[in-house]
């Protein structure tokens, strides 16, 4: 599997990264074995880039992925982690994480915003100790959109400064949405950001913002490139989630399109769907979740499978149909 070199460091990504959210019960729990096979089974498959965050199962993911990793050469990995949730004792456990924060994991811990200064540096630290790790090699303030003024002001120039003392080595911000997304493009300090579902193959909303990243020399992780299970089957199915809910009529038929395109060049659509945010010249690494052993096996296929050129006009063409439909 290629990598690709985040603008203006010395850190290097697989093409696929391994999305570390479903290895901390996200929505389902995910046992040990299980999640250390689906790690197992990616560095396998070529994958080198390691995606996770303190608020995947309250920590959970972090240490698994700390366990799974131990035993291969750090110089030989990549692991990003985020900033802006610390995890405190909760004075009222429920006892599951599932209703308040998406993770079938006990709720013994509490996520409190803080894109502070100090708030990065200690999450920084306890992130580092659940991973087992000495550095990070990329951190990015995580779901910002509504702490902007803290994120910007106060936890970018931090992580900048742990960039400086060797504990971090890219500074970046991970979110869910372009516009805020472009406020961190436009700073000095950040190499790279992560942008969930806005640059697939039926949602192409972020395209502004990796044209101004191209122009800034700022590298993209192209996150969620199946919009929450939409593109994950060869055809689109009723009632499917797109960006964590209930897909439109007009996103599902423009998804079927796509199918129809897929099926006629005899391709798979999962596979187009891992490797459209690739042929973007901004993007380093499409980053999927894997829970199972399989996920990653088949992730990793998709990925590499073998598309012909010539598909693509014809899928740009699928997505922009009803548009032209309109102007003619």
């Amino acid at each position: 599997m290629q990598r690709r070199t985040i603008v203006g460091t010395e850190v290097a990504v697989s093409t696929v990264g391994f999305g570390g959210a479903p290895i901390g019960g996200l929505y389902r729990p995910t046992d040990e074995e299980t999640a250390a096979g689906a790690v197992a089974a990616a560095w396998e498959a070529g994958v080198r880039y390691f995606d996770t965050a303190p608020h995947y199962g309250l920590g959970l993911s972090e240490r698994r992925l700390g366990r799974a990793l131990a035993g291969y050469p750090r110089d030989e990995y990549v692991v990003s982690s985020k900033v802006g949730r610390l995890l405190a004792a909760n004075p009222r456990p429920t006892g599951s994480d599932l209703e308040a924060g998406g993770f079938d994991v006990p709720d013994d811990l509490v996520r409190v915003r803080d894109y502070s200064a100090d708030g990065v540096r200690r999450s920084i630290e306890e992130s580092l100790e659940r991973l087992g790790l000495d550095y990070l090699d990329i951190v990015l303030v995580h779901d910002a959109e509504d702490h902007m003024d803290a994120a910007l002001g106060e936890a970018v120039p931090a992580l900048a400064e742990l960039r400086a003392q060797g504990l971090v080595r890219a500074v970046g911000a991970g979110l869910n949405f372009v516009a805020p997304l472009r406020r961190f493009a436009q700073l000095p300090d950040v190499d790279v950001l992560m942008v969930a579902g806005r640059w697939t193959a039926v949602d192409r909303s972020g395209a502004t913002l990796l044209a101004e990243c191209l122009e800034r020399g700022v590298s993209v992780l192209a996150a969620a490139p199946f919009n929450s299970g939409l593109l994950s089957t060869a055809w689109p199915k009723d009632g499917a989630h797109f960006n964590y809910e209930s897909v439109p009529a007009p996103v599902l038929a423009a998804a079927r399109r796509i199918a129809k395109v897929c099926q006629e060049y005899g391709v798979e659509l999962p596979a187009v769907a891992m490797q459209f945010g690739l042929r973007h010249p901004a993007v380093a690494s499409v980053v999927v979740g894997m829970r199972t052993a399989e996920h990653s096996r088949t992730n990793a296929r998709w990925a590499t499978a073998p598309i012909p050129d010539e598909i693509w006009p014809a899928i740009d063409a699928a997505v922009q149909e009803p548009a032209e439909a309109e102007r003619s």
